[in-house]
């Protein structure tokens, strides 16, 4: 049975032309999910944990770039998968390098794709296009899901 809830996504990127890139696609597609950014791995792992705020909810979809300043996306997935309460979040790369070896430490590190920006627009369009298919059909685990 595919989610009915509300799926955030959570893009962690550096890049502004990628972030309104995604944030245009969103508006094309007339999606109404919600979008946090975060800037790093580091601003990531805090909109997730923190409890001092209002943390991003399950479900949610994180999509990660690979170079960033602080924490990079392979750093940040270490962390995320040693994390009891999110090691099952469901991540999508979305990224500029087709680095064989980023690609290959991504699905080390579990991800659900990975999918390389080749131009500003238009393949970040067809990832959300996806993206958006993807949710509609997965099921995605809720809040009060623990990971073992």
């Amino acid at each position: 049975m595919p989610n009915e809830t509300e799926v955030t996504f959570l893009v962690v990127d550096d890049d502004e032309v990628s972030i309104m890139a995604i944030e245009r696609a969103f508006q094309k597609l007339r999606l109404t999910n919600p979008v946090r950014i975060a800037r790093d791995g580091l601003e990531a792992l805090e909109l997730l944990t923190c409890k001092e705020h209002d943390p991003i909810r399950r479900p949610f979809i994180i999509l990660l770039d690979v170079n960033m300043p602080r924490m990079d996306g392979h750093e940040f997935l270490a962390a995320l998968r040693g994390n009891s309460a999110l090691k099952g979040s469901v991540v999508f790369m979305l990224t500029t390098s087709d680095a064989p070896k980023d690609l290959a430490a991504a699905y080390q590190q579990l991800v659900a794709g990975y999918i390389v920006k080749e131009d500003a627009y238009s393949s970040i369009r067809a990832a959300i296009e996806l993206l958006d298919a993807y949710i509609k059909i997965v099921s995605l685990p809720e809040e009060n899901t623990i990971f073992s």
